[in-house]
């Protein structure tokens, strides 16, 4: 079935099913509860975790029995299983005055953050926020009104829904990896975003009896963390949601939320296929919350600048049998979607059941589109009050739908594992 076909069957979904939280994220990420006296709040929290998958090689191709990269674990794509100290953040934030509040967060974990930055800490967040003129205006380094699984604060899954992932979540290069090379594996310039961006930001909130509608509009560097920006287009990001609330307040509320935003720029690539490239991503969707269901879908569209993996699936350096080595690959103006949706129902106090269920189509407009499809398991424990321990177990496969079953990209796919992962998040208010 196609994906063009799929919205109605999303929607029915929704009108069936009960994110994690119907939570205006915007509001909790920028401002502070009002008063004039100064208030400070400091927390931290770390992620250690554990991932494996079966190991299988790579079946078939230039890099036949090597290590795929699809069944390795992050963040260092060379092995089947890892443990690993993932995120460990120290945050601040608080209000200077009644009309001046700031927010803070460095990460200190093991992770594609401060590996690809080769620092013990980069700075995640930094920003400060003022309601002066009426309507919220941050500015500084923090996470972009987009998509809701990007938004959160904590996590459901160990791992993100690859519509989110690949994407929503950004990664910068020189060039796009193609053709294939002898010496250049066309590895991350840079982290990855982290769903944040350089900027300014307006934003606001009203009521309207039970309902709150919320917009922000940004304009940003689209260069990633604590960097200038690399051309002279800005980012343009723009958020709207209304939120039917039921009961609760905060990250606790329950309530029927509808959202939608946009986000487009350029991006510069300065080796091989070097230019400027347009850059977009849109999504829509819905939370709802209610007692003890919890549910999220959204549907996400991209144009331009598409990850496209690695050559033959690949570990990037890892030489082939005909002397190239496997390169990270984009494709600068390629289009792709995707979607996700989960439910969740606690079980009691302590735990909760969650299943996720998420779909990518990737170079629509090719003979060689790829289609992925993943069903995550989950189960959290919820051992203290802000503290979890999440289990999951993924169903992964991917298929080029419009080619033969010997194909070198389903031949590949026979190869893909599915994963198991357990991860600790641990939360101390200081």
């Amino acid at each position: 079935m196609k994906h063009t076909q799929l919205l109605p069957y999303y929607l029915l979904l929704t009108a069936f099913s009960s994110s994690a939280y119907a939570v205006n994220w915007i509001n909790i990420m920028g401002t502070e509860k009002p008063g004039t006296e100064v208030t400070n709040k400091t927390f931290a929290w770390f992620q250690p975790e554990f991932q494996m998958t079966d190991g299988t090689k790579i079946p078939a191709g230039n890099w036949q029995g090597q290590n795929s990269f699809g069944n390795t674990i992050r963040p260092t794509n060379r092995d089947s299983s890892n443990i690993n100290i993932f995120r460990a953040r120290l945050g601040t934030r608080g209000r200077i005055n009644q009309y001046w509040n700031y927010s803070g967060l460095v990460e200190f974990g093991n992770g594609v953050i401060t590996r690809s930055e080769d620092k013990l800490a980069v700075a995640l967040d930094a920003s400060l926020t003022t309601n002066y003129l009426g309507p919220n205006l941050r500015f500084g380094q923090f996470k972009n009104p987009s998509s809701e699984e990007a938004q959160q604060a904590k996590y459901d899954y160990t791992n993100f829904a690859l519509p989110s992932a690949m994407l929503v979540l950004e990664s910068f290069f020189d060039g796009s990896g193609l053709p294939a090379s002898t010496t250049d594996a066309n590895y991350r310039n840079g982290t990855v975003d982290t769903f944040r961006d350089i900027g300014v930001q307006l934003f606001d909130s009203y009521q309207r009896q039970d309902w709150e509608h919320t917009w922000a509009m940004m304009i940003s560097n689209g260069n990633g963390l604590m960097r200038s920006d690399n051309n002279s287009d800005k980012d343009i990001n723009l958020y709207w949601s209304s939120e039917k609330i039921f009961a609760g307040k905060g990250k606790q509320r329950q309530g029927l939320k509808l959202f939608a935003w946009y986000r487009n720029g350029k991006r510069t690539l300065t080796t091989s296929d070097a230019g400027d490239y347009y850059r977009m991503r849109e999504g829509l969707g819905m939370t709802y919350k209610r007692d003890k269901w919890s549910s999220t879908l959204e549907y996400i569209n991209a144009d331009g600048m598409i990850s496209f993996g690695t050559d033959g699936g690949a570990i990037p350096g890892a030489v082939g049998n005909d002397g190239n080595i496997a390169t990270f690959n984009i494709k600068p103006e390629a289009k792709a979607n995707g979607w996700w949706g989960d439910i969740g129902y606690r079980v009691n106090q302590d735990f909760e059941v969650r299943a996720r269920y998420d779909q990518t189509y990737r170079d629509t407009e090719s003979p060689t589109e790829v289609r992925f499809d993943n069903l995550t398991l989950g189960l959290n424990w919820f051992y203290a009050p802000k503290c979890k321990m999440i289990f999951n177990y993924e169903v992964r496969s991917f298929e080029a739908p419009h080619q033969s079953s010997t194909h070198p990209i389903n031949i590949a796919a026979k190869g893909l594992d599915n994963r198991i992962s357990v991860q600790l998040f641990h939360f101390f208010k200081l």
